[in-house]
């Protein structure tokens, strides 16, 4: 029995005039290194006004004994409930032009349904090209450029961009299944994602998110600020080295990395090969996991906190290793 994709979600009426707008998506519970992902979607969230054009049903939807939404209990009663929201927002950016953005938990069920949903919500609306983004771990030292990785459903939305030529099998998500099926009927898609050193994978770091928006509005031609992330950026990266200049060890560690970066990039004279590399030699560095180790103490004694992870912390604050539940 073929199920109708519309029975998931609510569109507002009227429809906007958004034909030929980007569609970017976020969707948290996925991997997203430095919460590089969250980051620049709360950005985006914050600095422009927005309006929600489509809701889907999370009871459908998302498991809700697996990620419990939150209630207020006060003084012997139940005072609210913080139900999970999964929509669709309209934004405009500096020079007026809309944009939209899909936001909220990656679904725990009918990822196949939800996908040709959002196939069916892109139609009806007429958007251009879905973008998705996120932070993945790499091998790399935080002194080096960030890497992008891109990924499209045609060649010609990877023009200048950086891409990773393997065939590789990985476990799925509900945003590459977006991505999938909406190559499948035609429409264009891709897909950032930005390489953030392993050792900070679990700790916020604007300047992943602020790579990830140089990409979106490379893509896109959007008109998108960048100056609160960048001032967070360096802010992170200024905590980070004062961290490092404290430990003569990790500052040995980081020139090894540094040292493997510029060697993997001179001998593939920077080509799209040199992320494939990076990635591949992530973890399996014994001085990785030791530089893993020493960082992620000094950002838990940096941030003051013993207590269990929890949210991320506000941009510009490098945030306690375990705060991304991703």
């Amino acid at each position: 029995m073929q199920r109708n994709p519309e029975e998931l979600y609510e569109l507002g009426s009227p429809a906007p005039d958004v034909a030929g707008a980007p569609m970017l998506h976020y969707l948290e519970g996925f991997i997203d290194a430095g919460t590089a992902g969250r980051l620049l979607a709360e950005h985006l969230l914050s600095t422009f006004p927005h309006e929600t054009v489509a809701t889907f049903d999370t009871d459908r939807l998302i498991d809700y004994r697996s990620r419990r939404p939150l209630m207020t209990y006060d003084n012997s009663r139940w005072e609210s409930y913080d139900p999970p929201e999964l929509a669709l927002h309209l934004l405009r950016d500096q020079g007026g032009r809309p944009f939209l953005l899909l936001s909220g938990p990656e679904p725990d069920h009918e990822w196949d349904l939800f996908s040709r949903a959002v196939l069916s919500v892109a139609t009806q609306l007429g958007t251009g090209p879905a973008i998705s983004f996120l932070g993945i771990p790499a091998g790399m030292p935080h002194t080096r450029p960030l890497g992008v990785i891109a990924h499209a459903t045609r060649e010609e939305l990877l023009a200048g961009h950086q891409r990773l030529p393997s065939r590789i099998q990985v476990p799925g998500s509900a945003p590459a299944l977006i991505e999938l099926r909406l190559g499948e009927a035609g429409r264009d898609a891709l897909g950032f994602a930005v390489q953030v050193p392993h050792y900070l994978a679990q700790a916020v770091y604007p300047p992943a998110a602020l790579a990830l928006l140089g990409s979106v509005t490379t893509s896109t031609g959007l008109d998108l600020p960048d100056a609160e992330l960048r001032e967070a950026a360096d802010r992170t990266n200024e905590a980070i080295q004062r961290q490092v200049e404290d430990s003569a060890e990790v500052a040995e560690l980081v020139r090894a990395l540094e040292q493997q970066y510029d060697t993997a990039t001179e001998s593939q004279l920077a080509g799209p090969d040199a992320a494939q590399g990076l990635l591949a030699d992530g973890e399996a560095m014994p001085t990785a996991d030791e530089l893993a180790a020493q960082f992620e103490r000094f950002l838990a004694e940096n941030q003051d906190r013993t207590d269990p992870p929890g949210p991320p912390s506000p941009p510009g604050q490098p945030g306690p290793p375990g705060g991304n539940p991703s």
